[in-house]
């Protein structure tokens, strides 16, 4: 699979909505109608295993997963993604950090 997913008119439509959400009540509105609840559970526990691996000493693969409730390969994409992706964990992680 390429990244010609996020460069789609679709796609961009997308991001354009999210970025007109003005706070966590609104975002919470959109997520709820465009999400499954399962969609919205498994990307917060992604972004929860982003901030697990992202302090200074970080616990293991299988603490991170048995306390969030997912496998070890999740946990694994993750830290793949946050180290080797577009940027996009980091900067969230950053600038909820302030």
């Amino acid at each position: 699979m390429t990244n010609d997913i996020f460069n789609t008119k679709k796609a961009l439509a997308l991001f354009r909505a999210i970025l007109s959400l003005k706070n966590e009540k609104e975002c919470e509105s959109f997520f709820r109608d465009v999400c499954t609840i399962k969609e919205v559970e498994e990307m917060s526990s992604r972004f929860r295993i982003a901030q697990m691996l992202s302090v200074a000493k970080p616990k293991s693969y299988a603490e991170i997963a048995k306390e969030v409730k997912t496998s070890t390969a999740t946990v694994t994409r993750v830290s793949h993604w946050l180290h080797h992706g577009a940027g996009g964990y980091r900067l969230a992680l950053k600038r909820i950090s302030h």
